[in-house]
This record gives C-alpha cells, sequence and structure tokens, in this order.
C-alpha cells in the first residue's frame, strides 16, 4: 500500500513452493498452505517458489511463522518494506501470532546495529522502548499506523524456512481505516526494494504475479519471472525510476515507473510531459503497488481522463448524477449498467517502453449504491485521498503476468490468461 542485506541473512535456495493467498473479503473458504515438490527450472541454477493466492480488495497469502510454526495470513504488498504480524490480541482481531509459544522468536535491542542500520528506509524512524527494544512505527496514506516492536524469526514460506526473518510483532489495532478488513488478516508481507523488505532479506533476483479476472485467484512466483512461464508471449519492459537525491515526497524504495500519457481508445490526452514527472520534491512519481486495489492519478491528469472518457462514452454510458456519491473517497465517475461492456473506449497507461490496456471488467467496477448496482470507473483521484503520486493498483493489473526484476531493474508485463497460467504452472483451477 502506497507509504543492502544483512551478514545475518543467507540468500534462500529459490523454491518452486505453492501457497494459497486468499481475498480478504472471502470470509466463506478458509484456504491451506499447500506444498509442491522443487523444482530446478532449466534456465537457471536455482529452482523459484511458486505460490498461488486469491485476491479481491487486497491479496493475501498464507504460510506459517515460528517454533512450532503457527498459521498467519499476511497482504501481499509492493508498496511496502517491513512484513509485521499482530502480536496483541485484541476484540477486532480474528488472526494473531503468539510470540510466547516460539522458541525461535527473538528482539531486536534499540542500540542493536539491525535497529540503527536496517531500519533506515522507514518513514518514521526506529527509537527505543521501555525495555529498550527496537520501537518501530509503519504509517499509511490513508493515515493509518501500526507499531510495535522490530524480531526475528522463522517465516516457513511454502515449506522452505527462512531463519532469522526481520519483522514488525505490532500491539496496535489495524493498519487501514478499515477495520472489518484488518480483522480477517495476520498482517502484511513488505515486498518493495527497501532494506527490511522480504525481497531484499530473500535476496530474491526477481519475482512475478498473474491476477485472474474471474475467479479471484492467481500464481505468484518468487525467485521467477518469464523463464519459469515460456509459454507466455514477449513481456514489454519498462525500466524503474530512482532518486539520486533524497527528496521529501518520492519514495525511493517502490517500484517507480516514468508513466508518459493515457490514451483513450486511441486518442492521447494532450497533456504537457511534466505533469507525468516528479517535481522537486518528489511529488509525482508513479507506483506500481499490489497493495492498492484501484489506480489513483493526480488531479489534473485525471480530470482531463475523466472529460474525455465522458465524451467518448456519450450514447453509450448512462452516468449516475449524484454529487454525493463517491465510490472508494475518490472515484466520482459511476453509471448505470452498461447495455455491453464492449462498446466501451480501453484506457492505455503508455509508460517509457510499454504500454498497459485496460477494458472490459478492469475499466468499470460493479458496486453497491444503497440497494442497486452501479459500475464505476476505475481511476480515481488521488488528490482526494491526500496521495501526491501516480498509483497503479491491482486491479488493473488482473490478466496480467507482472515481473519485478531486480537484477536488471526493470518491471515487465504481457497480458496473458492468469487461471490458464494456474494450470500450466500446475496449479489446480
Amino acid at each position: 500500500m502506497a507509504s543492502s542485506k544483512s551478514s545475518l541473512f543467507l540468500p534462500l535456495p529459490l523454491l518452486f513452493l505453492l501457497l494459497q493467498i486468499q481475498t480478504s473479503v472471502s470470509s466463506s473458504k478458509t484456504q491451506k498452505t499447500l506444498l509442491l515438490p522443487l523444482k530446478t527450472q532449466t534456465q537457471t541454477q536455482t529452482p523459484s517458489r511458486k505460490l498461488s493466492f486469491q485476491h479481491n480488495v487486497t491479496l493475501t497469502v498464507s504460510l506459517t511463522v515460528g517454533s512450532p510454526p503457527q498459521n498467519v495470513t499476511m497482504v501481499l504488498d509492493t508498496g511496502s518494506e517491513l512484513s509485521w504480524l499482530h502480536c496483541k490480541q485484541l476484540p477486532n482481531l480474528n488472526s494473531t501470532f503468539n510470540p510466547l509459544l516460539s522458541s525461535s522468536y527473538t528482539t531486536a535491542s534499540c542500540n542493536s546495529s539491525i535497529c540503527n542500520s536496517r531500519t533506515r528506509d522507514l518513514i518514521l524512524p526506529a527509537s527505543c522502548d521501555p525495555n529498550e527494544l527496537c520501537h518501530v512505527i509503519v504509517s499509511y496514506a490513508d493515515s493509518s499506523s501500526v507499531e510495535g516492536t522490530l524480531a526475528a524469526e522463522t517465516f516457513s514460506i511454502g515449506g522452505a524456512a527462512q531463519p532469522g526473518t526481520l519483522f514488525g510483532c505490532m500491539d496496535s489495532a489495524g493498519y487501514t481505516s478499515d477495520a472489518d478488513e484488518d480483522s480477517k488478516t495476520t498482517g502484511l508481507m513488505g515486498m518493495n526494494r527497501g532494506s527490511l523488505s522480504l525481497v531484499t532479506q530473500m535476496a530474491l533476483p526477481q519475482f512475478s504475479y498473474c491476477i485472474s479476472g474471474k475467479d479471484a485467484s492467481g500464481v505468484l512466483l518468487l525467485g521467477g519471472g518469464a523463464a519459469a512461464a515460456p509459454w507466455l508471449g514477449p513481456l514489454k519492459y519498462t525500466p524503474l525510476v530512482t532518486a539520486t537525491t533524497s527528496l521529501p515526497y518520492f519514495d525511493r524504495v517502490a517500484y517507480t515507473v516514468q508513466l508518459q500519457g493515457i490514451k483513450v481508445a486511441e486518442k492521447l490526452l494532450q497533456l504537457p510531459k511534466s505533469v507525468f514527472l516528479p517535481d522537486h520534491t518528489g511529488a509525482g512519481q508513479t507506483m506500481v503497488d499490489s497493495g492498492t486495489q484501484f489506480t489513483f492519478l493526480l488531479g489534473s491528469v485525471y480530470s482531463a481522463l475523466k472529460d474525455e472518457f465522458l465524451e467518448q462514452t456519450k450514447g453509450v454510458l448512462t452516468r449516475i448524477e449524484d454529487p454525493e456519491f463517491v465510490f472508494e473517497g475518490a472515484m466520482d465517475l459511476c453509471y448505470h449498467a452498461p447495455a455491453s461492456l464492449a462498446a466501451v473506449p480501453a484506457v492505455t497507461l503508455v509508460f517509457e517502453g510499454a504500454e498497459m490496456k485496460v477494458s472490459g471488467e478492469r475499466l468499470l467496477y460493479r458496486a453497491r449504491k444503497g440497494s442497486d448496482w452501479v459500475y464505476c470507473f476505475t481511476f480515481g483521484n488521488s488528490d482526494l485521498l491526500g496521495i501526491e503520486a501516480y498509483v497503479i493498483g491491482h486491479h488493473h493489473q488482473q490478466n496480467v503476468w507482472m515481473e519485478f526484476d531486480l537484477v536488471n531493474s526493470r518491471v515487465g508485463f504481457t497480458e496473458t490468461t492468469c487461471d490458464l497460467a494456474s494450470q500450466l504452472l500446475g496449479l489446480s483451477p
């Protein structure tokens, strides 16, 4: 959600594994962790980890933590760094991790090098708690936060143990402004490029995921990319953007790419290129964030997109004229049920070297308005959320193979059928 390796951590062998990731809004099903045999890829010297998941509002992965293992469910978030678990039983939480029951749990002292150096990429600096333990606070764009103790524990991902994994053992209530959503997960798995992220701790050269648009399932590969799926079409790559200097509003460890333009059908919005570039404070970067559901644009760009979409959908869609109804607090363009999604013009995000086309169900999201169903445009105004950035959410990544290549500092993607990808990778549909 939009917010160097220590010698203590050895690179984990990259394995093929299968994990269940379940939708945080789907409480009717309980998913179990599934384990697959290790499988070496012919293209590399080390195998990769293969995971399956389900999704909706958030992507969540089930794994075990501690000795003996305790089952936990974590939100998969490429926009966050520190992984953390709820460690204090509170009335609104259905799942917590109890460190007192684990023999492998250790805390970090606030005077330790881990506390002083590994927390350098966190937005808020670590501090000493009354017990002289390393106290960490993780804050999010919606002004929510969690806080607790930096600790180390054995994380078993798909049955392969990762001892000494640093994480936050949190004793506050939740991490979003939606308490109901918080109650369905144990914590969050940070997957950005920061020092404390799981990606860095596991020394992953790359990871990929593919989210199905129909059955709310998907595949996540840790340590593997398109080479693990040779039946994929060629990926389009766009380079990751880095800041050479520290800027107050630029997240240096996010997966930042360069948005260059937006098209409605084949018409490119007439906007100056400067509106897509970060300003002198770092505001205006474009982040790929699996922890955010929809895509948000800075106000001026959102307004231009909205006006052009309205113009091109005259006679095709019937807008709901209700200024009081703003879906998710930032999406103010909603319609009555369309006669056909095929007649709705696609929106294409133009990046450096690649384009991402958004159409059909990815473009209009069915939502409740009282007792009625409405269809809302899945681009929102980030200004209404208080976010000074462009954020590409996971809804627009459905049926798109996404590859995060850390070695070559790039993000690649290609359209595919993700439920078929699951089957071809040996996962049940």
